[in-house]
């Protein structure tokens, strides 16, 4: 069965840091690009990162040199190494495949506010 569990959110203030941690079962993980997605209030769910089995990565501009994702897929365990946040960075982040599937975690939230 198909699991993914996001954790690591909180609240920062501006130009904080955090790190996100997304524990998924062994046949997703291994198999396919991941990635992490976002929704803020009000809005549609976004794209944020993904990252290949083979390590590649792409960003999306709102993120470049501010976000890294990567993996280990001896811990089946993909993270978002956040840095320099800013208030509109405040949303549930998710991680699914890319393109992503139909099964969702329980995300976590993310709030950058002083």
């Amino acid at each position: 069965q198909v699991q993914l569990v996001e954790s690591g959110g909180g609240l920062v203030q501006p130009g904080g840091s955090l790190r996100l941690s997304c524990a998924a079962s062994g046949s997703i993980l291994r198999a396919n690009a991941m990635a992490w997605y976002r929704q803020a209030p009000g809005k549609q769910r976004e794209f944020v990162a993904r990252i290949t089995s083979g390590g590649m990565t792409n960003y999306a501009d709102s993120v470049k040199g501010r976000f890294t994702i990567s993996r280990d897929n001896a811990k089946n365990t993909v993270y978002l190494q956040m840095n320099s946040l800013k208030p509109e960075d405040t949303a549930v982040y998710y991680c699914n495949k890319f393109p992503w599937g139909p099964i969702w975690g329980q995300g976590t939230q993310v709030t950058v506010s002083s």
